[in-house]
């Protein structure tokens, strides 16, 4: 963002909507508040780390935007629908829900290896995090007349892989929850949508890049233009929150530099 005036010369393509993304303290998430901010949206940081939400908020505003800050524990039904109805509260609506919160961890693995732990780590997070927010967030999204989810599946979700056995598992279910909730809400107004990135160069993946260097360069040896970064992601976001895919939904689009295709 080039500051206050970039912000506010435009309309922008999300101009008067209200953009609720979880998981915005960091990476991807970060990159669409931002984005998203750019092009005119009241954006509703939804995330776990306060210092990290609030950080954004103010980087936001302090550049003319409109953002607001909301602790948001996606593995817990209460605080996600209490943070749904604070983000209500404070914008009024919501036009785009973006389940952008979750990952993969460490101590994943084959199946015949993987701790039952980790499995269920993976589908709270990723799974039910993503489940119940649209269980609270479309509910919000029908009484305002429509609007656009976007939910956060994986490459590794379309192809097969190895050693990531409950994060794949995780996410196929979000494609796969992607697909039935296009066709229930659509009557409704509500497009749903998903971005399927390979590995992104986001805060923890720097990590892994440094500490496992052999596992990041095998992964991104199948990603023909690179790895991601979380701008890229971003834009992809971008375009299912506007108006540019309006007769869009039930796809998932592979973020991906050509990793499903290799």
């Amino acid at each position: 963002m080039n500051g206050a005036a970039s912000m506010n010369d435009r309309k922008g393509r999300l101009a008067g909507k209200v953009a609720y993304i979880t998981g915005a303290g960091a990476g991807i998430g970060r990159a669409a508040a931002e984005l998203f901010a750019s092009e005119g949206a009241t954006v509703i940081v939804a995330e776990f780390n306060a210092a990290a939400g609030r950080a954004v908020v103010e980087a936001i505003v302090g550049a003319g935007g409109s953002a607001h800050f909301v602790q948001t524990d996606v593995t817990s039904e209460e605080s996600v629908r209490e943070s749904i109805a604070a983000a209500v509260e404070l914008g009024g609506r919501i036009d785009v829900l973006y389940n952008n919160a979750g990952g993969s961890s460490g101590a994943d693995a084959q199946v015949t290896d993987c701790p039952a732990d980790e499995f269920w780590r993976a589908v709270k997070v990723d799974l039910f995090g993503t489940w119940v927010t649209c269980k609270y967030g479309i509910a919000a999204m029908m009484k305002t007349g429509g609007g656009s989810v976007i939910n956060s599946s994986s490459v590794f979700a379309l192809v097969g892989t190895r050693s990531k056995d409950a994060y794949t598992a995780a996410k196929g279910g979000v494609s796969a929850i992607t697909r039935s909730m296009a066709v229930e809400y659509a009557p409704h107004g509500i497009r749903v949508n998903a971005i399927a990135p390979a590995v992104t160069v986001t805060e923890r993946v720097q990590g892994l890049i440094a500490s496992q260097p052999e596992v990041i360069r095998n992964t991104s040896e199948r990603q023909l233009l690179g790895l991601v970064k979380p701008a890229e992601v971003a834009r992809a976001a971008l375009y299912f929150a506007s108006d540019d895919s309006v007769t869009t939904t039930g796809q998932i689009l592979p973020i991906d530099g050509g990793f499903s295709i290799s």
